[in-house]
């Protein structure tokens, strides 16, 4: 069976590096998941009450798992590091690999000082770059909750489209949230990146 997320690159953006994980960057992300923005757009939690109870450094287990991301063929998960600092400020991955369908998901992380300076923008274009370019996958989706409007736009400009709505898919402060599914296609892709077929 070809993996296409076997391989981990090293992608290089004006403002960004999408790398493999190092040690340094598996200690960043213990502080960037306990992010009270991170945990309410990732959906780790449900209450505003919960975004404070967790600890900025990571557990043994996920440390370790992190370590082994170079190891998982069926996945690509690559630290988000800003040029500027050199430090790593969030992760891009691609995960649930469907090779039947070749198709895959989409998520992004970013710590608040990565917010607001186009560093999603360009690693989510850099991924889709390499998806499209140097491997097979077909499809790559994603959910968005409806409170990240900022989000749906990023991945619009990426290329992404919405297909629908899972309503009132998650709660949050008590609030029903409706969760967006959106997806890019390798056609579409490549003909808005005037690539050949």
């Amino acid at each position: 069976m070809d993996f296409p997320l076997a391989d981990k690159p090293t992608l290089t953006g004006n403002a960004v590096v999408l790398r493999p994980f190092t040690a340094p960057d598996i200690k960043a992300m213990g502080r960037i998941l306990a992010d009270p923005e991170v945990l309410r757009m990732t959906g780790r939690v449900h209450s505003s009450v919960k975004m404070s109870d967790f600890p900025p450094d990571l557990d043994e287990s996920t440390r370790r798992w992190y370590g082994s991301c170079g190891e998982q063929p069926d996945r690509l998960d690559l630290a988000l590091v800003d040029r500027g600092s050199g430090c790593c400020v969030g992760e891009i991955v691609l995960n649930h690999w469907e090779p039947a369908n070749q198709a895959c998901h989409f998520r992004i992380v970013i710590a608040p000082e990565g917010r607001g300076h186009g560093l999603g923008s360009e690693a989510t274009r850099l991924i889709l770059r390499h998806a499209f370019t140097a491997t097979n996958l077909f499809r790559i989706e994603l959910g968005v909750f409806a409170f990240n409007p900022a989000a749906v736009h990023v991945y619009e400009a990426a290329g992404f489209r919405i297909e629908g709505r899972r309503r009132a898919a998650h709660v949050f402060d008590g609030e029903r949230v409706d969760d967006i599914v959106m997806a890019v296609l390798r056609p579409d892709w490549l003909a808005a990146n005037q690539q050949p077929c």
